[in-house]
């Protein structure tokens, strides 16, 4: 199954991006510190969404509108009474097909998984507001992410496809790192 597949061939770029998130996290002290991580985020998924817009259909992704988005992001910056003016700069992945643009929505997808830990993160450091992106679907998100993976193994099962899937799943947790590496230079 492709999403299997993609999870074993990009365990080390979910790490590595994995690791400089958290630490960005573990660094907030105070709601402005959070919604500059959170500019990060939204910069990317926005990048992200761009690309993959042409591909993800009604038809290719039914629940796709409902799903979770920079949006949601953005009114989580908005309030902590920050704003989207001055973002770092995010380049996304190259996608050319709904397989591949499925490849970089897993990234986006997956990473609801790691929310509720992160919204506690926050908690401890005394930040409660504008936790509604990392709060993902609720009592839902297993059940969306089922949904998700179902789509892309359908859309992943020739197996000749599959490397170039996992080669867009690795551009996207890379491409997602520079964001926060820019950052953490400046």
């Amino acid at each position: 199954m492709l999403n299997q597949n993609i999870k074993e061939n990009t365990k080390e770029a979910h790490q590595t991006l994995e690791g400089v998130v958290v630490r960005q996290l573990k660094a907030v002290r105070s709601e402005a510190d959070y919604a500059d991580v959170l500019k990060n985020f939204y910069v990317y998924f926005q990048a992200v969404e761009k690309a993959i817009a042409p591909y993800i259909t009604r038809e290719v992704l039914p629940d796709y509108t409902e799903r979770r988005n920079s949006s949601y992001i953005k009114s989580d910056i908005e309030e902590l009474g920050g704003n989207v003016n001055n973002l770092p700069a995010a380049t996304a992945p190259t996608v050319s097909n709904a397989l591949e643009a499925l490849s970089a929505l897993y990234v986006l997808e997956g990473s609801i998984m790691g929310g509720p830990y992160i919204v506690q993160m926050l908690h401890k450091y005394g930040v409660t507001k504008g936790t509604s992106f990392f709060s993902g679907y609720g009592e839902d998100t297993g059940k969306m992410w089922g949904a998700f993976v179902a789509v892309l193994n359908k859309y992943g099962e020739n197996p000749e496809q599959q490397k170039r899937a996992i080669a867009v799943a690795n551009e996207t947790f890379a491409r997602f790192g520079d964001v926060f590496q820019t950052v953490s230079a400046e």
